[in-house]
């Protein structure tokens, strides 16, 4: 398992593009601030967590019995293939803050057999602790008042009744008071958000959190997945699924992602996720976004594997200005 100094390490190592949209929220102009969140268009990122993983631990239960089997079999030789498929993000949360990032999709887990009530983040392999990347967000927010973040929690893995109590606990003690209570999505502007103190918005993707006000339900931010390898396909399903977006009560996630196969990981077993699948079909997959507007029937918040790599997040956030000359050409 990974050392508290280790942890501190890998957060501080220099970010690939450092903190140049660390306060683009609180910066944006008061037209835009007055609008409803939903139709500004925010960056994210796919599998947030996923910039270490743990390939000492067990394989995660969120894997398929063959796949398990094959970790068993051949354990670390099968863990560092592993790594390659299961690693989107090579940035860690405060350097994904720091570039602009607001949306976080996060799968968790419990490790079976361990005592306790710990949760772990979970992707094939385990991450960190939920409740360190849980710290490190609340610090950088703690340091940029007027930045809102998106946490969807939409993936639950070896997780009792116990456990659930136990992660929104958790939540409620590292956010307090910046936790946005479940309200019509109309009414949530960043002007809203600034005015009540507000500073996270936690979606649970599960009956538990109930009748707690600061958890929103997953129907709330729905992110339909295209689960092809191709990119042409991809950007089809994208425009259908904006084109029957809700015209109100939800915010989107638009997922800019392509999604293996296990014949993919076959053809590209030591190339990688990255390597193989991601940074050949990125020019495509970001002209799509570049093309795209917000708005009511348009983009909210666009998510993308490996973050870094392009100019993802300045795209994306950039994109808002199209809402700026829509509103000087309204006559007046």
């Amino acid at each position: 398992m990974v050392g508290a100094h280790q942890y501190q390490r890998m957060k501080t190592r220099p970010a690939g593009i450092g903190n140049v949209h660390a306060d683009w929220m609180g910066s944006l102009p008061s037209k835009l601030s007055a609008m409803p969140l939903r139709h500004l268009a925010v960056p994210g990122s796919h599998d947030s967590f996923t910039f270490w993983v743990d390939v000492h631990a067990p394989v995660g239960p969120d894997q398929k019995v063959y796949v398990k089997y094959l970790a068993t079999m051949f354990s670390v030789l099968a863990k560092k293939v592993m790594v390659k498929w299961s690693m989107t993000q090579n940035l860690t949360f405060k350097e994904q803050l720091d570039a602009g990032i607001r949306y976080f999709d996060l799968r968790v887990s419990s490790k079976p057999g361990e005592s306790g009530n710990e949760i772990y983040f979970i992707h094939g392999l385990f991450g960190h602790k939920v409740r360190d990347g849980l710290l490190e967000i609340s610090s950088f927010l703690g340091r940029h008042r007027k930045e809102v973040v998106f946490l969807d929690f939409n993936h639950y893995y070896a997780m009792e009744a116990e456990h659930h109590v136990y992660l929104i606990s958790m939540l409620q003690e590292v956010f307090g008071s910046k936790l946005c209570n479940n309200c019509a999505v109309e009414n949530v502007t960043l002007d809203y958000l600034w005015e009540k103190k507000y500073q996270v918005i936690v979606f649970y993707h599960h009956p538990s959190a109930q009748g707690v006000p600061v958890m929103w339900p997953g129907n709330k931010i729905p992110a339909p997945w295209a689960n092809t390898t191709e990119p042409i396909k991809l950007i089809e399903f994208l425009e259908t699924t904006l084109k029957e977006r809700d015209k109100q009560g939800s915010f989107h996630v638009s997922q800019a992602i392509l999604t293996p196969t296990v014949n993919t990981v076959a053809k590209g077993l030591l190339w990688g996720l990255r390597s193989y699948l991601v940074e050949r079909n990125l020019p495509t997959i970001m002209s799509w976004v570049e093309a795209q507007r917000p708005g009511v029937d348009g983009v909210n918040i666009i998510t993308s594997d490996f973050v870094d790599l392009t100019d993802f997040a300045n795209v994306v956030i950039k994109l808002n200005n199209l809402l700026l000359s829509e509103q000087n050409r309204k006559p007046r």
